[in-house]
């Protein structure tokens, strides 16, 4: 069966510079193989599949697949399908947003300049216990004392993410991928910036779990960091990351949070290809 088709370019304006979404704008009656197939075929981070909502407050469902297997919520697919759905006529319930439906359950897309998602509930918060950390260290090739803070992310993917000293530091990382891997978790290491730089921290992404060995930028991470860094009052209500130079991206993350505690994770989406795919 032929279908409406598009491929976004998130969190960067250069069309090659960001993280790139496949999304399938007619997903009926596909199977969950087929999906994860062709997800794999792809070969991208992230590819989705657009439905009809089974909740009336929803635009439409979201299902995302890695070359791994299923999400149940993933922040630069939520944004680039939320583009692609509109680019292609789609007209949302209520006024400056986007509802929505996925596995982790409803999430407000916000309307604008730039589209942005409300971040879900972090599901699992806390400090990671000490195997783990020299676990992580030893995949990280850098000593145990490197790591200053850490804490499980977890929004949906299992993200786990550790704060080095600096943003150099961050950069600098050589990672054993196979040490990491036997950890079968997503990991996440922070680094700041000096005060007054353009970003507050850059981000990389071992989304290893779901089969991909660097995420060049990522939206649930950057999400569920933010709802951390937050909530021990270590950045302000309004900062931009950055994250990808290690993969030749260039990706900036926009993180507003509102008087509420909403965290709203939003970037530059530009479609990059339309077209027709057939399954």
């Amino acid at each position: 069966m032929i279908r409406p088709f598009s491929q976004v370019n998130v969190f960067s304006a250069d069309p090659l510079l960001g993280n790139p979404v496949a999304v399938v704008l007619d997903a009926t009656d596909l199977s969950d193989d087929t999906m994860l197939r062709f997800a794999q075929w792809t070969n991208l981070s992230e590819t989705t599949f657009i439905l009809p909502p089974t909740q009336p407050e929803a635009d439409y469902y979201l299902r995302i697949f890695t070359p791994g297997g299923e999400l149940p919520f993933a922040g630069h697919p939520t944004l680039g399908s939320a583009h692609a759905w509109l680019e292609a006529g789609g007209i949302p319930q209520h006024r400056g947003w986007v509802t929505q439906q996925c596995g982790a359950g409803l999430v407000n897309v916000r309307l604008g300049a730039t589209l942005a998602f409300a971040a879900p509930p972090t599901t699992r918060s806390g400090p990671l216990d000490e195997t783990l950390l020299l676990g992580l260290a030893a995949g990280l090739r850098i000593p145990r004392d490197s790591i200053i803070d850490h804490q499980w992310v977890v929004n949906g993917p299992n993200w786990v993410c550790v704060r080095l000293d600096s943003a150099d530091e961050v950069l600098a990382l050589e990672p054993n991928i196979t040490a990491l891997e036997e950890l079968r978790l997503d990991i996440g290491v922070i680094g700041f910036y000096p005060p007054g730089s353009q970003f507050t921290y850059e981000t990389r992404a071992f989304a290893l779990d779901a089969g991909v060995v660097e995420d060049p930028v990522t939206g649930s991470l950057n999400a569920s960091i933010a709802q951390w860094l937050h909530r021990i009052s270590a950045v302000p209500t309004s900062y931009l990351v950055s994250q990808g130079k290690r993969v030749g991206r260039a990706g900036h993350i926009h993180i507003d949070i509102d008087p509420d505690n909403t965290v709203w994770v939003g970037g530059t989406t530009t479609t990059a290809i339309r077209g027709l795919v057939e399954l």
